[in-house]
């Protein structure tokens, strides 16, 4: 069955629930588990002239990304779960199109995602990489949406 689950995370609660879920899968099915965390260059188009060098902020986002990363493998491991962890940055593509992307490079064969489950106009203004990534995946996607 699936043997690779691929697992995005920001950082949030609900992204952890959605890793959370993965794990479980994964001891069910013996999977392997790549946590991933996607860093969105749409920072750099806005201007930072005021604040330093852009490479600064670039490094911190890095450190960010590798924190989330570290707590992220720390909650797979309590779960059992000793999963993979990959930093990728979104350079001139969307974060739905660099997990997309990373599906292939891996390659995965179920991506499990957090989802906030917005609605009405958050959806609109904040759009959705879940939603995009559920439309254009090549494999199966497990949405696991936050109660409540």
């Amino acid at each position: 069955m699936y043997k690779r689950i691929l697992v995005p995370t920001d950082g949030s609660s609900t992204a952890g629930q959605g890793l959370a879920e993965a794990c479980k899968l994964a001891q069910a099915l013996g999977a392997q588990v790549r946590i991933l965390y996607v860093i969105d260059n749409k920072v750099f188009q806005a201007d930072f002239s005021g604040f330093g060098n852009v490479a600064d902020v670039l490094q911190t986002l890095r450190e960010g990304g590798d924190a989330i990363l570290s707590e992220a493998a720390a909650l797979a491991a309590r779960c059992g779960v000793n999963a993979e962890c990959r930093l990728s940055e979104a350079v001139n593509i969307t974060v739905a199109n660099a997990i997309l992307h990373e599906v292939g490079n891996w390659p995965a064969d179920l991506i499990v995602m957090g989802t906030h489950g917005r609605k009405g106009l958050s959806h609109l203004v904040m759009g959705s990489e879940a939603e995009t990534v559920l439309r254009a995946s090549p494999v199966p996607v497990l949405l696991v949406r936050r109660p409540g």
